[in-house]
């Protein structure tokens, strides 16, 4: 089977791959912020849904700020993908999934989790089934069986069955439906796919859902054999339209498939510095970073614009000072085996005029200030507590930030 990686420069790439038929799909692929994923994952969408429905592309971006790689592609008719809409099935979706794995596997490396939103929840279920190096399922929102789907064809069922198809509308766009798509919906059994399985699975549903009832949780929940989970999407609607809620699934998903699939210590970053950063154009301040080992979000406040999805640069130089501080104090404290039980340290960054100075009526008067309090627990005397005071200005992040320091930037040629 051939495919087409259409590369870029950012973490994130537009990739082609054949489906059974030889019908060329579209996907993205989103990597993490150093471009060396420790698992890949597959999402599949709703039905009549496309890859850049905005909940599925948070939920990428969750996962990829913690480490995996995400591929997620229009179904066959769907989106950017080829062939027609009416003459796909729901055996075609899971056949696409299986595609896209295959496409993994020759071009990157084998998926190990697969994600499915409403009818792609089903879909993932019974592709996991004939896909060997797939270790975990996550499902939101899916129906117990894929037949429900036709109570949002209910108006039109009659039709389809009498004249062979029927155009419905779904959520404003229409659809041609043909009655080899309910016949196929109809001789598959979700319950006896899951009772087989005997994978981890993570069951996510929100008790409000109007389009696929909390009850298809239950069922599917039931028929499954353990290790299960199920995880409420309080208030959240079927397709997960506040951010909020996208965003909060696709974190509980990558702390959830950590426990059940290998997270290998990851890779020194390419540049052989200890962070990077990476922000898309369309990502606002929402910035995804590896610290070290360590993968997290950087942000800013609502109120600034941002989405408060991470601390704010400042709050993170904050942070490197105020966990120096404590690391500093507590070295030194056991060296001189003294009874520091805890130590804590409040960190916050702003401008405000120096003490000394001249003229406090210009801005430029205004220095860069870091408010420190530290409290200790512990039984130590006036005189150790003094020192220890004085122990705090030696940490190297403190003497960093008092010394004279020089920022060297160059430009790091795009990879192709």
């Amino acid at each position: 089977m051939k495919y087409q990686k259409i590369t870029s420069p950012m973490h994130l790439k537009k990739v082609t791959f054949k489906n059974k038929e030889g019908q060329e799909l579209v996907g993205r692929l989103e990597l993490p912020v150093d471009g060396h994923p420790h698992n890949y994952v597959i999402f599949a969408h709703c039905f009549t849904c496309n890859k850049n429905l905005l909940a599925v592309k948070n939920i990428g971006k969750s996962l990829s700020s913690k480490g995996f790689a995400v591929l997620r592609f229009d179904f066959t008719g769907l989106g950017e993908s080829e062939g027609d809409f009416e003459d796909t099935n729901f055996s075609g979706n899971v056949e696409d999934l299986v595609a896209a794995a295959e496409f993994l596997k020759d071009q990157y490396k084998a998926p190990s989790l697969l994600i499915g939103h409403s009818l792609g929840g089903a879909a993932v279920i019974f592709a996991a089934d004939k896909i060997p190096s797939v270790r975990a399922i996550a499902t939101i929102g899916a129906p117990s069986n894929p037949v429900h789907v036709q109570h949002l064809l209910k108006s039109s069922i009659e039709e389809i069955k009498s004249e062979g198809l029927a155009t419905v509308n779904l959520s404003g766009r229409d659809f041609t439906i043909k009655k080899q798509f309910l016949d196929d919906l109809e001789s598959k059994s979700l319950p006896e796919t899951a009772k087989r399985l005997r994978k981890p699975l993570l069951i996510m549903h929100s008790p409000l859902d109007l389009t696929v009832g909390i009850k298809n949780a239950e069922e599917i929940y039931i028929a499954a054999h353990h290790p299960k989970s199920f995880v409420s999407l309080d208030d959240a609607d079927h397709l997960l339209s506040d951010k909020k809620d996208s965003v909060y699934a696709g974190m509980v998903i990558a702390g959830w498939a950590e426990r059940y699939l290998e997270i290998p210590k990851s890779a020194p970053l390419k540049t052989q510095h200890q962070v990077a950063a990476s922000l898309d154009m369309e990502d606002g301040f929402t910035t995804q970073m590896k610290v070290g080992n360590h993968y997290m979000l950087a942000d800013e406040p609502e109120s600034f614009g941002g989405n408060d999805f991470g601390p704010s640069p400042y709050e993170l130089v904050s942070a490197g000072l105020s966990a120096c501080t404590a690391m500093t104090i507590q070295m030194y404290a056991k060296r001189k085996q003294w009874d520091v039980q805890n130590v804590e340290v409040h960190t916050s960054y702003s401008k405000t005029h120096a003490q000394d100075c001249e003229d406090c009526e210009s801005p430029s008067s205004k220095i860069d200030t870091f408010d420190r309090e530290i409290k200790l627990i512990g039984d130590l005397d006036q005189k150790q507590k003094d020192r220890i005071l004085q122990i705090a200005d030696k940490c190297p992040v403190h003497r960093t930030l008092h010394n004279e320091t020089q920022v060297i930037t160059k430009l790091l040629e795009s990879s192709a």
